[in-house]
């Protein structure tokens, strides 16, 4: 980790403040926070979503088999990740927070349920489903990769007069 800034934190904090900072940034899009923190998580957003982009359509369709109530066996396709894309939603999901998708006010358990289906881990998906593809179709306009995020710089804090900066994405 010498690459990183120290945040003026132990390592297990400053981990922990980037993690949720990241996590943050992924799922809101956008997040207030000092200027150096603001680097840092760039740096780390922008490695996931450059990882997220090489593989995001990267997908096997298979077909599986299961036993439907009266026992008699049917079949289906699904579509599996590839091994690569399997291996990068492993590492992204070991870099953030794992969010629950929220009930939406007034919605009932079976609306909730139907809203949600079989997405497990809703943030990893935003990323391969909206961001990935967003950025990489940017990527091949622009012919150049990288810049996802922007940095906007606030001014002083009001208290201890540290530099303040928004984050979000372009």
């Amino acid at each position: 980790m010498a690459n990183y800034r120290k945040l003026s934190r132990p390592s297990d904090q400053r981990k922990a403040l980037l993690r949720n900072q990241v996590t943050g940034l992924l799922d809101k899009g956008r997040i207030t926070t000092t200027v150096d923190r603001a680097k840092e998580v760039k740096k780390i957003t922008e490695k996931i979503i450059t990882k997220a982009m090489k593989v995001y359509d990267q997908s096997v369709t298979v077909t599986k088999s299961r036993t439907n109530e009266k026992g008699q066996p049917e079949s289906f396709e699904a579509n599996n990740d590839s091994p690569q894309k399997l291996i990068v939603r492993r590492d992204i999901m070991a870099r953030i927070y794992d969010l629950k998708e929220l009930r939406l006010e007034g919605e009932s358990r079976t609306d909730y349920r139907e809203r949600t289906g079989a997405v497990k881990h809703p943030l990893v998906e935003k990323i391969f489903n909206e961001y990935a593809p967003k950025y990489k179709e940017r990527a091949e306009e622009l012919g150049q990769g990288g810049g996802y995020t922007r940095i906007l710089k606030l001014g002083p804090r009001k208290g201890d007069g540290a530099e303040m900066a928004i984050i979000e994405f372009v």
